[in-house]
């Protein structure tokens, strides 16, 4: 592995910082919750995070109970000049939850929900993944835009954006903010609203974790399910050009409540994959509808019946099944190394170097989404909220994925980055934070908040001027006397 892609790996043996003894029980004095320890039965398991790259040694983790927690969490690592790190579900590729010789606030146990169904709207505090999430909206048929993957949390998905099946309806999840209880870093709780804090609730609108910790939001919710349409067709990669040739034009004229997905990817041994395509290179568009059932066919029947596909399976399915329908695709654990790019569309020269790079996956654990955009996200003014780069029609993930951390990771990062450069012609700018890495640097951090930057960098000297909250995509406090 090249220095620069180890820098996301760089902590595997880096030796613990130790606290002294002192302020362990200070910090165990400071709060409710569980205090973690190297050393401790539950160290190792509980520093794990989804990326398994990843392998940092936190001198100590809070395993936070509420609020009052995080007040002293953050208020010790202050006072004591210590790293500190935010863990929410643990899911952000770039391994932001966790710091070395620091202090992780852990958030993954404050799990409480509360969902109003008469005003829509959902009290979540920032444990909760998206299966849980959903778990409680649907019971009352509503829901608000969330991951693809269902143990995602419904934290960082939401500070960095959050682009997911209701998005191109309903906007992305950090439009669906109304507000927020937050930790400031220098201790203080504060409310923040369309009447109060109301500079904090837009930068926190796409602006990560940068300006404090949310230990609760509210979320507007929208009638949707139980029952939507969707499910997935599959092609041969022999096939994909003419695949995205007509999704190109069939999206372009698609409705808001219609949601693609296209993957290229290697087919799984699963049982509705007829067995002669069990690992072969494949091409699948994957989607959403959740207008009325009585339109979905006509809707989605020349998608169901172009080609025709080897699978066809998109049908009635329950909002919740849908919501987790790639789960096994993204289990916890396995080495993971992403790069993303906006793109201006679907042109043939773009649909000829996704193509060519699926079929030199590195691995059948890879992958490559193309997220469809516009609609809901795109009305939007790029300075209504922090996230920016409303305008471009579709984002690419480039998903690189092995299981062995022992095993040579050179060939899959570079496959990852060699299809990322080869965009660059293509590009529409910038990145999306929630799939970026630990490796960008300032420049490209800057590039994805676009004409926001600035405003952000101001916002970010008010709440936090000493970059206490630094472990993110992180952007810097502005010197006294810039603009704004």
């Amino acid at each position: 592995m090249t220095a620069e892609a180890s820098s996301a790996n760089s902590a595997a043996a880096a030796p613990a910082g130790a606290l002294s003894e002192a302020i362990i029980q200070q910090l165990r004095a400071s709060v409710r919750g569980e205090v973690i320890l190297p050393g401790d039965a539950a160290y190792d398991s509980a520093r794990a995070i989804f990326n398994g790259m990843i392998d940092r040694r936190p001198a100590a983790i809070v395993r936070c109970t509420g609020a009052a927690d995080v007040i002293g969490a953050i208020r010790l690592a202050r006072r004591e000049g210590l790293p500190l790190a935010v863990r929410g579900g643990g899911h952000n590729v770039a391994g932001n939850a966790l710091c070395d010789g620091g202090l992780v606030v852990d958030l993954s146990r404050m799990k409480g929900i509360r969902v109003d169904p008469a005003k829509r709207v959902a009290q979540a505090q920032p444990g909760l993944t998206w299966g849980e999430f959903d778990h409680e909206t649907q019971a009352f048929g509503l829901a608000t835009t969330g991951g693809l993957v269902s143990t995602t949390g419904i934290a960082g998905f939401t500070l960095g954006g959050g682009i997911g099946w209701l998005a191109r309806e309903h906007g992305l999840t950090c439009d669906n903010l109304i507000s927020a209880d937050v930790v400031l870093p220098d201790g203080q709780l504060v409310h923040a609203s369309e009447t109060e804090h109301a500079d904090l609730l837009w930068g926190l609108c796409g602006g990560g974790g940068n300006f404090g910790i949310v230990t609760s939001f509210e979320l507007r919710l929208h009638p949707v399910g139980p029952m939507v349409t969707g499910g997935l067709v599959l092609h041969p990669i022999a096939r994909a050009r003419e695949l995205l040739q007509f999704c190109r034009d069939y999206l372009a004229g698609a409705p808001d409540q219609l949601t693609a997905l296209i993957v290229f990817l290697t087919a799984p041994p699963a049982p509705f994959v007829p067995a002669a395509f069990h690992g072969a290179k494949m091409a699948a568009v994957a989607v959403c509808y959740t207008g009325p059932s009585a339109t979905a066919e006509e809707v989605l029947r020349p998608l169901k019946t172009f080609g025709p596909p080897v699978v066809e399976h998109i049908g009635p399915v329950p909002y919740v099944t849908l919501q987790s329908m790639f789960d096994a695709s993204a289990p916890p654990g396995l080495q993971n190394y992403w790069k993303s790019e906006y793109i201006t569309g679907l042109s043939d020269g773009v649909i000829d170097l996704l193509i060519d790079s699926a079929g030199q996956m590195a691995s059948p654990l890879s992958a490559v989404h193309v997220h469809q955009l516009g609609g809901a996200i795109s009305r939007l003014p790029e300075e209504a909220t922090a996230f920016g780069h409303r305008r471009a029609p579709y984002l690419v993930n480039i998903i690189a994925m092995w299981p062995d951390r022992s095993a040579a990771a050179e060939p899959h990062v570079q496959w990852a980055r060699s299809l990322w450069a080869a965009l660059q012609p293509y590009s529409a700018g910038g990145a999306y934070v929630n799939f970026m890495t630990g490796e960008e640097g300032h420049d490209r951090v800057r590039a994805a908040y676009g004409q926001n930057y600035d405003r952000l960098a101001a916002l970010k000297a008010k709440y936090d001027p000493t970059n206490l909250l630094r472990f993110n995509q992180n952007i810097r406090p502005a010197a006294a006397g810039e603009a704004a």
